[in-house]
């Protein structure tokens, strides 16, 4: 058997990097959510993202499920007024 090339060694170690991250998102992600906006939608999200300071629209989305929760939890009439269909 032959050494392996540095170039065998650092293929093998990015699969094994890549089998690695894809086991740790299996243990932690529980489902994937393929959005489609309207552009008044997208726009209202762009704003609401621009006061809170947040750039990224998955971390805007996590962070407003989050509290969304937490407000059913702790002002359900006002939870319950929020996402009451217009």
């Amino acid at each position: 058997m032959t050494a392996k090339s540095a170039a065998d060694r650092q293929r093998d170690k990015r699969e094994r990097d890549r089998l690695a991250e894809e086991q740790r998102l299996a243990r932690l992600l529980s489902r994937s959510i393929k959005l489609d906006l309207f552009k008044g939608t997208d726009a209202k999200l762009v704003e609401l993202m621009k006061q809170a300071g947040i750039d990224e629209p998955q971390d805007f989305i996590t962070r407003v499920i989050h509290g969304a929760h937490r407000l059913s939890q702790q002002a359900p009439a006002v939870y319950t007024d929020l996402v009451r269909t217009p």
